[in-house]
């Protein structure tokens, strides 16, 4: 019985062959429409290459139409009910994924064709596509792409060819078929709509021109941006947030500051360059995420500017520069008021330790003016002044007067003493002017590295909350950019099984 079986499959397909040409239309006239039934069933979406803008899939493309030429009796060929032919022997409708990007119209694998008595035929080939897909890049990495799979017969029009999305349980099928045994989800994208239509004369044709039709296949995805979030987006907001904390050193730190944030600039680029590694090179949009590093590199680049700012500020000092009573209310007691900051009240008393120290140049500085201020008649005798002593000198004068008990005498030796006494006065003087104003200008320096700090604080309240606000509204746009709920807008259907 199989030898007879095998053997009445050969018979048959002999017959149907005899005489039957696979490059003609199975049409009875030239009016006839043959009918061709697609559904697209999803096995795998590979990849969607972004760069490339490309989108990789594994499919099976379900297709059936009737061959009035390939009918025959099941009784005189044993009840044979099923045909299998190699699907080069009979004719195909040539329809082909128009969108291709790699020049493959074709399907992959061409299988054999099943074949009813009633001439209808059953075909099932696997492909894998890499169709072109427009890659929108404004909210990337939280984008949500629409890629289409058009497919069409590249050698019949719709007056001779009738594409039509197959039929099952009465219902069209008006999406692409998922088997959940076969599918494997992709890493990257989540599938959120997968309708299908039929389109007639669409785009460039008109009414006047052939027919023309598609069956197109919608993918509409959604990122799953969880790989950019901690990859990219994480330590780049960390990064960056180190340039914001520039503002908690001192304020004469500025070359240390401007190194912290030009690194931190550096960073921030080398990330812009590994999105430009990924996105298309379009000038059509800005991915989102691009956004992000250009506003959180301008942030960079003034605070570097601020450092620059306030250590110029830091440095000044009286001889180069005069605080005016304006900037010293505002800098010195309205704003620390408001921004929590401790202003040392000393300092206007007394210098610090430390500024008395760094002052030591400025007393050289005052002794020489004093050597140049004093007579010359009393530099001649400077060295016996110095020998003697001053002190002595005057309490060996007065000395005389005490001892006498007298005080005509001890009058007369205080005027004795009086050039001595003087000389002693003026040196005294001398020095408690050059010590205040020494203090004098220590003081106003101070005051200015204090004006640094004012300013730092300030900056940093402003340039956080810039931050800060800036990352929360970013983001939250990213948020808000979902996927459509319907497929197509204004259709309430849902093109779902």
């Amino acid at each position: 019985p199989g030898v007879s079986c095998r053997n009445q499959e050969e018979k048959l397909l002999q017959d149907l062959m005899d005489n039957y040409n696979r490059h003609l239309r199975p049409a009875l006239h030239g009016d006839q429409l043959i009918n061709v039934t697609l559904k697209l069933t999803l096995t795998n979406l590979i990849s969607l290459n972004e760069r490339e803008e490309t989108l990789t899939t594994n499919v099976w493309i379900e297709m059936q139409w009737c061959d009035y030429r390939l009918r025959w009796d099941p009784q005189k060929y044993d009840n044979i009910e099923l045909l299998r032919v190699p699907s080069t022997m009979v004719w195909l409708p040539d329809v082909v994924l128009e969108n291709n990007i790699d020049g493959t119209f074709e399907i992959t694998l061409y299988t054999n064709v099943l074949v009813s008595p009633d001439g209808c035929i059953y075909w099932l080939p696997p492909a894998i596509y890499r169709s072109s897909c427009s890659i929108h890049v404004t909210y990337f990495p939280f984008d949500w792409q629409n890629c289409t799979m058009v497919f069409q017969s590249q050698t019949y029009s719709a007056n001779e060819i009738n594409l039509l999305l197959t039929e099952e349980d009465g219902r069209t099928v008006e999406w692409i078929s998922i088997d959940p045994e076969a599918f494997t989800e992709n890493g990257e994208w989540a599938i959120k709509h997968r309708p299908a239509r039929k389109i007639i004369n669409a785009g460039r044709f008109t009414p006047d021109d052939i027919q023309y039709q598609q069956i197109v296949f919608y993918l509409i995805i959604q990122r799953k941006p969880l790989f950019y979030i901690i990859n990219i987006i994480v330590p780049c907001v960390l990064i960056s947030s180190m340039a914001v904390l520039v503002y908690f050193l001192p304020a004469k730190a500025g070359g240390q500051k401007c190194t912290v944030s030009i690194n931190v600039l550096l960073a921030q680029t080398v990330f812009l360059f590994l999105i430009a590694q990924k996105v298309p090179e379009t000038s059509q949009a800005v991915p989102l995420i691009g956004k992000y590093l250009t506003f959180l590199m301008v942030v960079t680049v003034v605070i570097v500017v601020n450092a620059v700012i306030v250590l110029n500020i830091s440095l000044r000092t009286s001889n180069t520069h005069s605080m005016s009573d304006r900037v010293r209310q505002v800098c010195l007691h309205v704003l620390p008021r408001y921004l929590g900051m401790h202003m040392p009240r000393e300092e206007a008393a007394g210098p610090p330790r430390a500024a008395r120290r760094r002052s030591s140049l400025g007393l050289m500085v005052k002794a020489d003016e004093y050597m140049l201020w004093k007579a010359r008649t009393e530099l001649l005798f400077e060295k016996q002044k110095e020998r003697d002593g001053l002190m002595k000198t005057v309490m060996e004068k007065i000395g005389h007067g005490l001892e006498s008990g007298n005080d005509q005498d001890f009058c007369h030796s205080l005027e004795e003493a009086g050039p001595e006494i003087r000389a002693c006065v003026d040196a005294c003087n001398h020095i408690a002017n050059a010590t205040r104003k020494q203090n004098d200008f220590s003081s106003e320096n101070e005051e200015w590295i204090l004006v640094g700090r004012v300013i730092d604080r300030v900056c940093f309240f402003i340039m956080a909350t810039l931050f800060v606000c800036g990352t929360i509204g970013i983001f939250l746009v990213a948020h808000f950019n979902q996927a459509p709920a319907l497929p197509f807008p204004g259709d309430p259907k849902n093109y779902l099984p």
